[in-house]
């Protein structure tokens, strides 16, 4: 697994700050104003800490393995963490919107850290997840951090997110330049090209999902197929 050692080094290098660039536009497409917001960033979220500005309170929780970075944030109630994914040290329903960058793909187990952020969301909160495709270059080689543990296709993504009681919402593609090192740039160009011709393999998905109060319910059985149930269960 890698640490914020890693991840650092490679935010700092032109590929990864290509990266950051374009990942920071899509997520401000989503989310252009947080202001008087409460925001947690889930994962490796300190390259993105722009986008926190205007917020009633930011935190910027790293899961234990990762370790943890220096992060000075303006305001009193921000904060830098380190955490374990199965217990988050956060009230119940306290949070308007969860960033989660680098923090699905390197989770140990993914169903106790989505029920995790499920339990911090507000009732009105939105998830917003960046993670891996799987169907990408940047998921099959190791020049950077999206090369490192798991990628997911869309279908999978779809699944977690409803077994957890997040209702995936919008969805979108980003990062279709190619993870060659060195290079550098707005991305902006790969962005347009990739769209129109290779929709699919985009290096990453970007979701956001609402907060879901209820299971979705057990389809009922028709009265025939009850009748048949029964009849079975008497002849056996």
């Amino acid at each position: 697994m890698q640490d914020v050692r890693d991840l650092t080094a490679f935010y700092d290098k032109p590929l990864g700050q290509l990266a950051r660039r374009v990942i920071l536009r899509h997520v401000e497409n989503f989310w252009p104003d947080l202001r008087g917001l409460r925001v947690l960033g889930y994962g490796f979220p300190i390259p993105y800490a722009r986008l926190f500005t205007g917020a009633e309170r930011a935190i910027a929780a790293m899961p234990a393995p990762f370790g943890a970075v220096t992060w000075t944030p303006n305001g009193d109630k921000n904060a830098a963490l380190v955490c374990e994914e199965d217990a988050l040290p956060f009230p119940d329903v306290f949070f308007d919107r969860i960033l989660i960058v680098h923090g699905l793909e390197s989770a140990e187990s993914l169903r106790p850290l989505l029920r995790q952020l499920w339990r911090v969301l507000a009732p009105e909160g939105k998830i917003l997840l960046v993670a891996p495709n799987r169907a990408s270059l940047w998921a099959q080689v190791q020049v950077s951090p999206f090369g490192h543990g798991r990628p997911f296709s869309r279908m999978e993504l779809d699944r977690l997110l409803r077994d957890a009681l997040l209702e995936p919402a919008r969805w979108s593609r980003a990062l279709y330049a190619p993870p060659f090192d060195g290079l550098s740039g707005s991305g902006t160009n790969w962005e347009r090209f990739g769209r129109k011709f290779f929709p699919g393999i985009g290096g990453l998905h970007v979701v956001e999902a609402a907060k879901s109060l209820y299971a979705a319910a057990t389809p009922k059985l028709s009265v025939a197929q009850v009748a048949l149930k029964t009849a079975q269960d008497l002849g056996s």
